[in-house]
């Protein structure tokens, strides 16, 4: 690749390759593309502070935006909309990024995110049914959780479809920024962008109760304030959807428990309001892909609030709640340990990878565990 390439035709290769999640313009480095989850040079010319400073300087004169954060010395997190046009390749579809710009080393990088238009397909993602039928609660909380881009934004893009395809209903999301399209179907869908259809979360959540909605799906839980409105949401008989950066159900009880001052009464109101609490990863398969790489699958902890887990919540007893899940299974939930090991029985993961992403069992139990899978 050319270094004096422009962003566009940067862009344009990533939307063109349906396997690009991420894309980094750094100093010192080829442009670098994410392709299922592992990083992909373009090229092996070297991009040199000055060209960084000129993709981004295009990437602003796109979106439209004045530089006004970044010349704060802060980082600026916004979305960047590319038109369809012909192109010397064909027609090139447009595209939709979420874009990172920020400072190291002294210079400019960015790293863009690539959002598809398209909305994902849950079976050719392998989301189960046990987590697509959480759309169908009727109102209360529902989580997602897990790291930065372990897939909960595609897994709840796929439940508010579900949604949208099956309930006469008023949908409203809050995102930074918008990463899926929801097109009116049988239900209303208003999409709300931080920063640019509103000031925050929480001023569109506030909002939001005054909307009339019947689901409101909140792109992050980030602060006391957030949580505690979107508890009073779900008190209110809304469904509320919404995320952490939480690896277990236990940790995600505690992280919201912990930001208040009253942690009793915040068990109480939990306990009262929370549905379920998914906890996800996405996880190396056996199987490689069409085009050689690896292909990966979520995996699935997965905790619906039962009267039993409603004692647990009220009375700080989480550390039970692995042994609820194991005992559920027949009702649709299971641990990540639990789900691993499934997958390793049905030999569609190595045993390196049941270790490597394990979350509860210590190693050598997981391993004595796999073992007993022969």
């Amino acid at each position: 690749m050319d270094r004096n390439i422009g962003i566009y035709e940067i862009l344009e290769q990533a939307v063109r390759d349906e396997d690009v999640s991420d894309i980094f313009l750094v100093a010192g480095l080829p442009v670098t593309m994410k392709r299922n989850g592992r990083q992909k040079r373009i090229g092996d010319k070297m991009m040199m502070p000055n060209v960084i400073g000129q993709l981004v300087d295009e990437i602003y004169q796109e979106a439209h935006r004045d530089r006004t954060r970044l010349e704060r010395g802060e980082d600026d997190d916004f979305s960047l909309s590319m038109p369809r046009r012909e192109t010397e390749h064909g027609t090139f579809p447009g595209g939709r990024f979420r874009v990172n710009v920020f400072r190291q080393r002294g210079s400019l990088a960015a790293v863009i995110r690539v959002i598809r238009f398209e909305l994902p397909d849950p079976a050719r993602l392998r989301i189960s049914e046990d987590v697509l039928s959480l759309a169908d609660t009727s109102g209360g909380l529902v989580l997602v959780t897990g790291a930065a881009g372990t897939g909960k934004s595609t897994t709840l893009a796929c439940m508010i479809d579900r949604i949208n395809s099956t309930r006469d209903c008023h949908i409203i999301t809050m995102e930074d920024p918008i990463e899926y399209i929801h097109r009116h179907k049988s239900a209303i869908v208003t999409q709300r962008e931080i920063s640019i259809d509103t000031p925050g979360y929480l001023d569109a959540l506030r909002s939001a109760l005054r909307e009339s909605p019947d689901v409101i799906f909140l792109g992050e839980m980030r602060d006391y304030d957030t949580i505690y409105s979107a508890l009073i949401a779900a008190e209110t008989g809304v469904l509320v959807f919404s995320t952490l950066h939480t690896s277990s159900a236990a940790d995600t009880i505690n992280r919201i428990v912990d930001v208040f001052p009253d942690k009793e009464q915040a068990r109480v109101q939990l306990a009262q309001v929370l549905k379920a609490v998914v906890c996800q990863q996405l996880v190396p398969t056996t199987e490689e892909g069409d085009n050689g790489n690896q292909v990966r699958i979520p995996v699935f902890e997965i905790l619906k609030v039962t009267d039993a887990v409603q004692n647990i919540i009220r009375e700080n007893k989480v550390n039970q709640l692995d042994s609820v899940m194991q005992s559920g299974m027949n009702d649709g939930m299971c641990t990540m340990d639990g789900s691993l090991l499934k997958l390793y029985a049905q030999g569609k993961i190595s045993k390196s990878t049941a270790l490597k992403f394990r979350t509860h069992y210590g190693y050598e139990y997981m391993e004595k565990r796999l073992e007993g899978q022969k």
